[in-house]
């Protein structure tokens, strides 16, 4: 199991309090250069992970991207797993389905039952839907076609990939050569 510091479990559970386990606002007390390097250490031990902030919906802004757009904190499931709590696989559980409570989680209401974990799924109208939608297109897409309709660099669509979809969504991307295309980029038919 992941050992965390006091301040790394404060984060985490707060987030996993909040809708879509957002890790905004940190604590009071965990300003500047702190809250940088904690927060850091949290990303690189995939405890937290950047997403595209809701500016629509004043979503806390963890910092800028310099095009308009901003990124927030959320917490992971390993993230949640290290605080103790226990992630169903949504493709197993019935929708709506709830889950009795146990001893611990709820000593003095032992007949009301839990809500079953979201399953997480991206937002509609962001980068990270346009990738998908791109992926799940039957010809696939290239990194250059990537770029074009999102804004990005080419590293960050390979992180994006690598990161919110493999390993955040647990989605099968896959590549080929295309003779006169180049490397092609797909993803499962939802």
């Amino acid at each position: 199991m992941t050992q965390l510091s006091d301040t790394q479990a404060l984060i985490l559970s707060a987030a996993a309090q909040r809708p879509e386990h957002i890790a905004l606002p940190l604590p009071e007390s965990l300003r500047g250069g702190a809250a940088a390097k904690v927060v850091g250490a949290m990303l690189a031990k995939g405890l937290l992970a950047e997403v595209d902030a809701d500016m629509r919906n004043s979503e806390p802004v963890w910092r800028e991207t310099g095009d308009g757009h901003g990124v927030t904190l959320v917490a992971t499931d390993e993230g949640l797993t290290a605080i103790g709590i226990e992630l169903e696989d949504a493709d197993t559980a019935p929708a709506g389905a709830t889950d009795a409570p146990t001893e611990e989680s709820a000593p003095d209401t032992p007949t009301e039952p839990v809500p079953a974990p979201k399953a997480r799924r991206p937002r509609e109208g962001t980068k990270q839907a346009t990738l998908i939608a791109m992926l799940r297109a039957p010809d696939g897409a290239t990194i250059e076609e990537i770029m074009a309709a999102t804004g990005w660099q080419s590293h960050t669509v390979r992180g994006a990939m690598a990161g919110a979809l493999k390993k955040k969504l647990r989605l099968d991307v896959t590549s080929e050569k295309v003779e006169n295309r180049g490397r092609v980029y797909k993803l499962p038919a939802a």
